[in-house]
C-alpha cells in the first residue's frame, strides 16, 4: 500500500466515518428510524473494523522499516 493510500485511508478511518455516523445517528434519530440503534451499531464495528487494520498495518510497516 502506498502512503499517500494510507494517509486517505487514515482520514477516512479517523475523520470522515466518525462525523458521518454520528451525523446519521442524528438524522435518523430525529425521523425516529426504527432501526437506528442497529445502523449505529454496524456501521461503528465497521469503522472499528477498519481502524483495527490500520493499525496493524502500521506496526508491520515500522518492523520492516527498521
Amino acid at each position: 500500500m502506498s502512503n499517500k493510500m494510507y494517509d486517505i485511508l487514515k482520514w477516512f478511518t479517523l475523520i470522515f466515518l466518525p462525523a458521518l455516523i454520528t451525523f446519521a445517528g442524528i438524522v435518523m434519530k430525529s425521523f425516529n428510524f426504527q432501526y437506528t440503534d442497529i445502523v449505529l451499531t454496524i456501521s461503528t464495528a465497521f469503522n472499528t473494523f477498519l481502524g483495527t487494520i490500520l493499525g496493524i498495518s502500521n506496526i508491520q510497516y515500522k518492523k520492516e522499516d527498521k
